[in-house]
């Protein structure tokens, strides 16, 4: 039998990079290994302005979740692909505006989920939850997620940079599908992605999916967008992420344009 342990560091997978751990070094974090750093670097080599997109990727989610939680009134989130905890993380966010929010967090990284546990803490009226689970599995995701969440009432699934994990034979559009349909009138889903319309960053991806655990997938923004199919989109609909309801009073970095992202509503 295998020790709990010992699966644990087998699934760390420490001699290869990790996805959530290169995100977390590109963001200036501390929550990865050597092998993450190195492939970081090889990234930055390629396409020096990875890690301004990291940045902009992270304050569009605090951009949607305070629309969400304030304007929205949505008071459940269904984060898939948390990453490693840094600034502003989705539950921070929404229990500032409404601290009854519950919040049920999912990844498939251990190290993520270790992480999770100690540093994501709910407010005392509202909740937090860690599902262990693939998003290739969105029944499981559900199951776990209606313990914590009341899914007959809206419910904001979030769902950034985690499509492109998803290769276009393993039918990313019938999982979201599948998460959407779930959910009753009123939810929303804010998704984010990277895009293939920038050479650099396509090889930059490319060098880093010959070396990591988990490769990704670059789609176009017609692609990205039509992951909405059948939603209402808020304004100003599928735009780069710098551009989405930007922060009147902080002027966003002046990168190359190679994410897109969108919130929208099921009726």
């Amino acid at each position: 039998m295998t020790h709990p342990r010992e699966e644990v560091r087998a699934r760390l997978q420490t001699d290869r990079p990790h996805s959530a751990r290169v995100w977390n070094y590109l963001l200036g974090g501390k929550d990865n290994y050597p092998v993450d750093s190195a492939a970081g670097e090889v990234i930055l080599k390629t396409f020096p302005e990875f890690a301004a997109v990291a940045r902009l990727q992270r304050r569009f989610l605090a951009r949607a979740v305070r629309f969400l939680a304030g304007e929205a009134g949505v008071r459940q989130f269904l984060d898939i692909g948390t990453g490693l905890p840094t600034a502003d993380n989705t539950h921070e966010l929404a229990q500032h505006i409404a601290p009854e929010s519950r919040i049920v967090y999912v990844d498939n990284d251990p190290l993520v989920l270790v992480h999770a546990q100690a540093l994501l803490t709910s407010s005392t009226e509202g909740a937090c939850a860690y599902v262990d689970a693939d998003a290739r599995d969105p029944e499981r995701i559900l199951a776990e997620a209606a313990k914590t969440l009341d899914l007959s009432r809206p419910v904001a699934l979030t769902m950034l940079g985690i499509m492109g994990q998803i290769s276009d034979g393993e039918r990313p559009a019938d999982l979201v599908s599948t998460l959407v349909s779930a959910l009753p009138s009123g939810s929303y889903l804010a998704l984010s992605d990277g895009t293939n319309t920038n050479e650099a960053l396509n090889t930059a991806v490319g060098v880093y999916n010959g070396q990591s655990a988990n490769t990704y997938h670059l789609r176009s923004p017609q692609e990205i967008a039509s992951f909405f199919a059948g939603l209402e989109l808020v304004e100003p609909g599928v735009v780069s992420t710098a551009t989405w309801r930007p922060d009147a009073d902080r002027a966003e970095e002046d990168t190359a344009d190679v994410s897109v992202c969108g919130v929208a509503v099921k009726k």
